[in-house]
């Protein structure tokens, strides 16, 4: 029977990254992912996008990673926040954080690329694709998977069981872990537009009665579009045609792009928050959506999935080198340490901003205006601001401090 240190169920973006972090660790990694390994396709113009923050790039550079994606990441040196129908406004800058970009927008093909070279060249790092997880079931000292691969069934052993399998999480499902769930009737309308008068560097958060309307800048003069609108309004957003569609957007946003000239085709997603309550089990750790699913508002849901990465590869890795167990009592409970708060806080942030910039009534419209303002004329305030959702506030793994696993303590 096949023996690992640790093997992820799910090798997607948080998946793909918590390997790539340990490649090199001198850990046997076993990666199962669903999704046959295919060629990689050509950039089209909608091609799905991540807005990464800046310490996301760090974890990206710290693993070896961001050289592959800088190229084609386009930097978002402001963040223009204002209410809609309102003349609050906020606006945090890359001056606010003492940084060169508060963040980056990064096709989810090229950071897919970037984890495919690095694991291709890590030979302690086994990818089975396609390939599923039937069923596991843990021990004292260890799991057994039962797995459905390409080559027909497989059982295999690891001390330590990671599920990054996304928001609708299999393992999840079989543990019957309680959530916290929040569905929001509202869904997110994703697009690509081109405008007339671009402003490289700036994305856009303009809070509208339905919701958030989020401009990220991409290269070439194109946005993407996050669109949070009612339920009952999405099939109608859906079908009108691109020019009513155009129009639509304009009316919502306003110029300060100038005129939107190009559509790309529309997709619609449900939006809800998803908390487990108990994302860490014996010998089983959940990351990413698995353990956490978060309305889009600020953009942090992939943040912090990968800040789980950076928390669990660096236990992952010091226990290894101390010859503890990594999957035992112990580590597990340094993880838990690491990521309980951060997980709790981002998620209630987000959650809050969604409900109170829907909220119509007169009384909490002019407070969160006041606050709005108040924040863009006070620097000690967009600076905290700008850090909290840049993911560099309070206690911080040593990758999310740019620090690679192999270096010394610093």
């Amino acid at each position: 029977m096949l023996e690992y240190d640790l093997a992820i169920v799910g090798g997607g973006l948080v998946g793909g990254s918590l390997a790539s972090a340990l490649s090199g660790s001198g850990l046997r990694v076993l990666v199962v992912e669903a999704v046959p390994t295919g060629a990689a396709h050509q950039p089209s113009y909608d091609e799905r996008v991540i807005a990464l923050s800046w310490g996301s790039r760090r974890i990206f550079e710290a693993i070896g990673l961001w050289s592959a994606m800088a190229p084609d990441a386009e930097p978002i040196r402001q963040v223009h926040v204002s209410d809609r129908g309102h003349c609050a406004f906020t606006r945090i800058n890359q001056s606010d954080g003492d940084v060169g970009s508060l963040g980056y927008v990064v096709p989810a093909r090229v950071i897919g690329q970037a984890i495919g070279v690095q694991l291709a060249d890590a030979p302690e790092i086994e990818l089975l694709s396609p390939a599923r997880l039937l069923d596991h079931r843990v021990t004292p000292g260890q799991v057994e998977l039962h797995i459905d691969g390409a080559a027909g069934p497989l059982t295999v052993r690891t001390r330590l069981l990671v599920a990054a399998d996304g928001g609708d999480s299999a393992v999840r499902q079989r543990l019957d872990l309680k959530m916290d769930e929040t569905r929001y009737d509202q869904d997110a309308l994703i697009t690509t537009v081109s405008v007339d008068r671009p402003r490289p560097g700036v994305a856009f958060e303009r809070f509208t009665e339905s919701g958030p309307l989020a401009l990220l800048p991409m290269t070439e003069g194109r946005y993407s579009v996050v669109w949070t609108c009612q339920r009952d309004d999405t099939d109608r957003l859906l079908a009108l045609t691109d020019e009513t569609f155009l129009k639509a957007l304009q009316e919502r946003f306003g110029y300060r792009l100038g005129r939107f000239t190009q559509a790309a085709p529309r997709r619609a997603y449900p939006l809800m928050l998803r908390l487990t309550r108990n994302p860490v089990q014996p010998r089983v750790v959940l990351i990413g959506n698995a353990a956490h699913t978060l309305h889009p508002v600020a953009g942090q849901g992939f943040n912090l999935g990968l800040r789980d990465v950076a928390a669990l590869a660096g236990v992952v890795t010091q226990c290894a080198r101390a010859g503890a167990d990594l999957g035992g009592p112990a580590a597990l409970a340094d993880y838990r340490a690491w990521r309980g708060r951060d997980q709790f806080a981002t998620a209630r942030l987000t959650d809050l901003l969604a409900r109170v910039f829907i909220n119509p009534w007169p009384p909490l419209r002019l407070a969160r205006g006041a606050a709005m303002l108040g924040v863009d004329l006070i620097p000690p305030a967009r600076r905290r601001l700008a850090q909290r959702f840049m993911g560099v506030s309070g206690r911080l793994p040593r990758l999310a401090c740019g620090v690679p696993l192999e270096k010394a303590d610093v």
